[in-house]
């Protein structure tokens, strides 16, 4: 049997062609095609929505509860102090970073940094009673109150979380890549992601009070949890550069919320949240 030997021109040849098919097929892999083993990391702002909650303080010598109370959120605007990192607490922030444990699913930890004020100056119903001793500024509200309309005045309360109502939490969350519905010519250079996901964590906020013309407190503490769910937008540019919006609602219980310095006066509400979120972030491997 005769055996053919290629001609080393031509095997060169072959060689060379293969290599260029090779190139061409890895170009035609986009780099945002798969997230598998990718990390990222967002910054950003939000405003919040509250329900209305019934908020229960209890000490020594006083156990009411305000009914009904409503509250709103205290936005910064757009400003310096998103980035300023000497007033980075001042606004209302979300920072997270995650990794992607396949092409569509992440794990994350995050902070949502959000503030609630409770509107102050109004009539609300109260329930309970309040037994100062006389020498205390709080006893001109000495007295039983059976679901009574009274004037929540500033001087009675000051309830704020304001540095900050912070959720912190572990999150589980889906992408789906809606380029292609689009017809988007490159996702390389800009791709869009449908998200939404799951999430759930604790509630350290640093509570503002003034409380029966006590001494101010504002100090944070371990007050209760939360659970949460997000759907949004991810808008990414240049593979690694991207905006996330998201529409995030949730539910938050806080059983032990402290009110003064002393350690067995406290307060108690749980309410629903409706946050929207916008984020700028980046994504790569390591």
């Amino acid at each position: 049997m005769k055996v053919t030997f290629l001609k080393p021109t031509t095997l060169l040849l072959l060689i060379i062609l293969n290599l260029n098919t090779s190139a061409q097929e890895l170009e035609d892999i986009k780099y945002t095609a798969s997230n598998k083993g990718k990390f990222f990391v967002s910054w950003g702002g939000n405003r919040a929505s509250f329900s209305r909650s019934d908020i229960h303080f209890k000490g020594e010598n006083y156990n009411f509860t305000i009914k009904d109370a409503s509250a709103l959120d205290k936005p910064k605007g757009w400003h310096i102090d998103y980035i300023n990192p000497t007033r980075i607490t001042i606004p209302q922030t979300n920072v997270k970073i995650g990794y992607f444990i396949s092409d569509k699913y992440t794990v994350s930890i995050g902070v949502d940094h959000m503030k609630y004020v409770m509107n102050r100056n109004l009539t609300k119903t109260v329930d309970g009673y309040i037994n100062l001793p006389l020498t205390d500024a709080g006893s001109v509200y000495n007295g039983t109150y059976n679901n009574e309309d009274f004037l929540v005045s500033e001087d009675f309360l000051m309830f704020e979380h304001t540095n900050g109502l912070n959720y912190v939490y572990t999150e589980f969350s889906r992408y789906d890549d809606v380029s292609k519905l689009l017809n988007l010519p490159n996702i390389d250079k800009f791709q869009i992601n449908i998200t939404e996901g799951i999430a759930g964590g604790i509630l350290y906020p640093q509570t503002n009070t003034t409380l029966l013309q006590k001494d101010r407190y504002d100090e944070f503490h371990l007050a209760g949890y939360g659970v949460s769910l997000h759907a949004g937008l991810n808008l990414t540019f240049f593979k690694h550069f991207f905006i996330q919006l998201d529409m995030k609602g949730g539910y938050i219980n806080m059983p032990d919320i402290r009110t003064t310095s002393n350690t067995a006066e406290s307060a108690s509400q749980h309410f629903m949240y409706l946050q929207r979120v916008i984020a700028f972030g980046g994504i790569f491997r390591i």
